[in-house]
């Protein structure tokens, strides 16, 4: 990003930089299309939405829309449990260059997943289900079934959705597909 920035400034007629980081259209493109989805297709009958923190306009504009059509769902942002993770994609907002159109306000509560955990759940998924989703999707998996079981626990009924944001085509040579 800040290489980006750099030759913008250096060349401002060579180059142009889109910024999904700092550019409302990130946000407002889930506003508009993802979160109306997720209410139509669940009937209104959602109680949590769950999404991973990488630009954060996935989370942004759908907990948004999600937040003015009922405000008593809630809104759980994920995000690596530590600085150094393998989560490709996503960020450890106190510790990255935090972008502009990220709002902290927005979730009423926030999820951190381990590299190992959304590791684990890529195989699980992909083994149990035949969906071969990449790392970002399956740490959203992983934050959005915590929430379901501890609402379970607790005798809540749940409605949790989340995006599967990735597919695993960009991860079939990694390792760990090998390690159990």
């Amino acid at each position: 990003i800040r290489e980006a920035r750099r030759m913008i400034e250096a060349d401002p007629e060579a180059f142009c930089y889109v910024d999904q980081y700092s550019n409302t259209a990130n946000w407002r493109a889930h506003f508009e299309t993802t979160g109306p989805e997720i209410w139509m297709q669940t009937e209104g009958r959602l109680t949590h939405f769950v999404a991973g923190l990488g630009t954060s306009g996935t989370f942004c504009g759908t907990a948004r829309y999600l937040a003015e059509r009922a405000p008593g769902v809630r809104l759980i942002s994920m995000q690596p449990d530590g600085p150094f993770h393998g989560l490709e994609g996503m960020k450890h907002m106190p510790s990255a260059l935090v972008p502009a159109i990220y709002d902290p306000s927005i979730a009423n509560e926030e999820a951190e997943v381990s590299t190992e955990d959304a590791y684990a759940e890529i195989k699980a998924l992909a083994r149990g289900s035949g969906l071969l989703v990449g790392i970002s999707a399956a740490a959203n998996v992983v934050a959005g079934r915590r929430i379901a079981e501890r609402d379970a626990e607790a005798g809540e009924r749940a409605v949790v959705v989340t995006v599967l944001c990735d597919g695993a085509d960009k991860y079939l040579s990694e390792p760990f597909w090998d390690e159990d």
